[in-house]
């Protein structure tokens, strides 16, 4: 397979033939798992001149990787229009970390959206703070008011659009352009869309993060971060991330990739499911709301009708008259729904959540209880009928 240009691959090209340029790959389809802590050098003189730069491609040490890394990092760099590089992460929260991380420092201020992914809260309010940080929260649907909240100290922004709990849409380009005008970073956490769906930098997004444990892996067996960004902040975001001793194992990275030869069928099949089940769960007498951007009905909707390629298959609903424990009751009664945290695998999970916990600017007041649904690939039509004998069994031990 001959290189040729990235940019003029569709989507769905470019996350099959990304990062299988012939020097990661060899003569074979994938990149090979590279296992190594030493590089080694032919001599002296070779030694010192690896000293000389610091990309990937040229073997250092493991810890900046080896072309199994190199490749998946290249290929998430292509799927970005815009960015210079990515650099990848044990972990979506360690992503989000070693991002802020980059460009803060002690006296900054950061803004971070109410409907922050809960680690991203805790790490600005305690981390943050011990360094001396101040960060304070905006309403996820402020847009381009953004800037009445900008003082000194603001020196950037850290957007989550959908927000992963109640799934507000941001005006991002509205609220990057106000930041941009007034030289502040902006940060945006789109696991949810990924650039599959939601191109960030092409938006006006400085620093993009995706948790790759969600839909870039898709499997469910791996743990990842990465974070892509143009060429401002890209040495930078790399120096840091090596300071802090970032890496993901060879491993890791490979079953990244193969995840990610899938990711645009999968995201497809996600969307429509999800899309298939939320209309169904709309007409339930139970249901008061259905959280799901790519509904009418729900906050920042138009905005994502606007700004995003389509949906994934994330999104939350709510019983109009559960407590706590009769939500747990339902829940429990699902036989395809695993319990437990994260999504974007294969397979459907249900979790209860509390956003009223995980807010500060603007609180939530729905009565009902929430219920985060991922919807994996199962047929859609026996996640529907799962769903609708957890009703029965919930009308039947309700008082």
């Amino acid at each position: 397979m001959a290189d040729d240009d990235s940019g003029l691959k569709k989507p769905a090209t470019q996350v099959v033939t990304g990062g299988r340029r012939k020097n990661w790959t060899g003569a074979v389809v994938n990149p090979p798992i590279w296992r190594g802590s030493t590089h080694l050098y032919e001599n002296v003189a070779d030694l010192r001149e690896g000293l000389k730069t610091n990309d990937d491609g040229r073997f250092f040490y493991g810890r900046r990787g080896s072309p199994t890394q190199w490749s998946l990092a290249d290929a998430l760099t292509e799927m970005e229009p815009g960015a210079a590089g990515t650099m990848l992460y044990p972990s979506g929260v360690a992503a989000i970390s070693c991002a802020l991380l980059a460009v803060l420092n002690p006296g900054d201020e950061i803004l971070l959206t109410d409907s922050s992914y809960d680690p991203s809260r805790s790490f600005a309010d305690a981390f943050l703070k011990r360094m001396g940080i101040t960060a304070r929260y905006y309403d996820p649907l402020i847009g381009a008011d953004i800037a009445e909240m900008f003082g000194p100290a603001t020196k950037a922004i850290l957007m989550e659009s959908p927000g992963s709990l109640t799934f507000e849409v941001q005006d991002v380009p509205a609220i990057c352009k106000a930041a941009n005008a007034a030289g502040i970073v902006t940060l945006l956490d789109n696991t949810w869309a990924t650039s599959r769906f939601f191109p960030a930098l092409q938006h006006g997004v400085d620093i993009a993060i995706t948790a790759a444990t969600k839909y870039i892996v898709g499997h469910s067996d791996v743990m990842m971060g990465a974070v892509t960004t143009h060429d401002k902040y890209w040495p930078r975001l790399r120096r840091t991330a090596q300071q802090l001793g970032q890496v993901v194992s060879p491993d890791d990275a490979y079953l990244a990739a193969r995840g990610l030869r899938t990711l645009d069928v999968r995201l497809r099949q996600h969307e429509a499911s999800a899309l298939e089940i939320a209309r169904w769960l709309k007409q339930r007498s139970e249901v008061g709301l259905v959280l799901h951007p790519a509904l009418p009905d729900c906050p920042g909707h138009d905005i994502w009708k606007r700004d995003f390629k389509g949906a994934s298959g994330l999104f939350s609903f709510e019983l109009a008259d559960a407590d706590e424990h009769s939500r747990a009751v339902f829940i429990d009664a699902l036989a395809l729904f695993g319990i437990g945290y994260s999504w974007g695998g294969f397979e459907s999970l249900a979790l209860p959540v509390d956003p009223a916990k995980h807010r500060s600017a603007v609180p939530w007041t729905r009565r009902g209880a929430l219920v985060r649904l991922n919807i994996g690939l199962e047929d859609p039509a026996d996640l529907i009928a799962d769903l609708a004998k957890a009703f029965e069994y919930y009308h039947s031990v309700s008082p």
